[in-house]
């Protein structure tokens, strides 16, 4: 009864090859198609028609570096990021950097040589060697010493036993108010000097053990600009805590929130915490304001704002603790958002327009933002009144064919599933009647 076996192996072997091939161009074909689902569109191209909103840019210096400030209607229509902001002259775009206006502060400390070191009567003096520096406009002291207010006045020279000193004739204020947790500074601000050896004398307060290290440093600061954001009102007193609440525009971003106090309202700190409308603590921090005299001498600082750190919503509520104090009245609480520029070369033109509303682009590159520097004589080009493009019509549906056509990829799938299913099960047929000395039917 097994004598046929052998005779049908050839047979046999030549079904199961085509079975594999068959199986092999199901599965390449399921590959295929997964492949397919998993295709992107590439990255859409910006064209005039596509853009919803249009502004004519009026240019006053073509000659030079301009910019325009981006306001609360290009926040309102344009994408969150910024990314589909275009210049035209014509139908050719005209490359730009999109900067944000934050306050920036470079510098780097060196150790100066105290010299000299002794107190002269009532009061210290000492010398600093400030070399290898060159220039420099900030001198700090590092002091072992808590709650104090003094003066510090300086005097420069380029040899140390030479020719009588150049002096700075504007004392500056030192104070460490530790005791009254209103802060400190001991920092002695100064013009651009290059003079090698600075004279420092302190008025009485600080004694000679007390000074520990100097340092001297070239801070270049660079101003930020800012905007208004949406408004605060008064939402009364809750617990030793003055709230506000501020409604913003969700499209816009808040970086910072300025407190207006009164001029009359000096010597305090309040701590200050900002959450979201879910709750969410989105900032915190301090406000305080210094006024005193001790001893003839007066000090004067405040710090009047407070950084947002983290998304936020619509919604701000502001609370002010006020401890066992009584509450401070504010003239105002401002959110503000740090502006935001479009810069760019005009080149000898005096109108151009700026394009935005496409949420398919994303953010342009050109070789202009890669060699970019800021223009400190550059001017600020006029923006009209928004007003929709009137060439505006909807893009072509961009997406993958496996976007557009999901019922048709989906039945080929299942169907290549249902194909592999059905070989499998004529497999499975196949070795059991191999197995029996059956001949399985084709």
């Amino acid at each position: 009864m097994n004598a046929p076996v052998p005779v049908l192996a050839p047979r046999l072997l030549s079904i199961r090859v085509a079975k594999s091939r068959m199986l092999t161009n199901a599965l390449r074909y399921a590959v295929l198609l997964a492949l397919a689902s998993l295709a992107a569109a590439s990255d859409p191209e910006p064209a005039i028609p596509y853009f919803k909103q249009v502004r004519d840019v009026s240019i006053s210096a073509p000659d030079r570096q301009n910019y325009v400030v981006v306001d609360a209607a290009i926040w309102n229509h344009a994408r969150p990021d910024l990314a589909d902001l275009r210049l035209y002259d014509g139908t050719t775009q005209v490359p730009y950097q999109l900067t944000s206006e934050r306050a920036a502060t470079f510098a780097e400390e060196s150790e100066a040589k105290i010299l000299n070191l002794a107190q002269r009567g009532d009061h210290t003096e000492f010398d600093l060697d400030v070399a290898p520096v060159t220039e420099y406009n900030r001198i700090h002291l590092g002091m072992d010493r808590k709650d104090f207010l003094i003066t510090a006045t300086v005097t420069g020279r380029n040899d140390l036993a030479g020719a009588d000193p150049a002096p700075w004739p504007s004392p500056s204020t030192l104070f460490d108010f530790t005791r009254e947790n209103l802060g400190a500074n001991s920092t002695i601000a100064l013009p651009v000097w290059s003079f090698r050896f600075v004279h420092v004398r302190l008025s009485p307060g600080i004694l000679p053990k007390d000074i520990r290290q100097a340092t001297v440093s070239f801070l270049q600061e660079k101003k930020a600009f800012w905007t208004s954001a949406g408004n605060c009102q008064h939402s009364g007193e809750q617990k030793h805590k003055t709230i506000f609440t501020c409604d913003v525009p969700s499209s816009m971003p808040i970086d910072r929130i300025v407190f207006d106090v009164p001029a009359s309202r000096a010597n305090f700190r309040r701590q200050v915490n900002v959450t979201n409308d879910r709750g969410t603590q989105i900032a915190a921090g301090s406000i305080s304001r210094i006024r005193m005299n001790r001893a003839g001498t007066t000090v004067v600082t405040e710090d009047l704002t407070l950084n947002i750190y983290r998304d936020y919503t619509g919604r701000l509520t502001v609370s002010i603790d006020n401890a066992d104090d009584p509450p401070i009245s504010f003239d105002r609480v401002q959110p503000q958002s740090v502006e935001r520029r479009l810069y760019f070369e005009p080149q000898g033109k005096t109108n151009l327009k700026l394009y935005y509303g496409d949420d398919k682009l994303s953010s342009p590159v050109y070789d202009y933002a890669k060699f970019f520097r800021e223009d400190a004589n550059s001017v600020e080009a006029t923006l009209a009144a928004e007003s929709p493009n009137p060439s505006y019509r909807d893009r072509p549906d961009e997406r993958p064919w496996s976007e557009r056509h999901k019922g048709v990829l989906w039945a080929a799938m299942l169907l290549a599933v249902a194909v592999l299913g059905w070989m499998a099960l004529r497999g499975l047929k196949s070795e059991r009647m191999t197995q029996t000395g059956k001949t399985p039917k084709s």
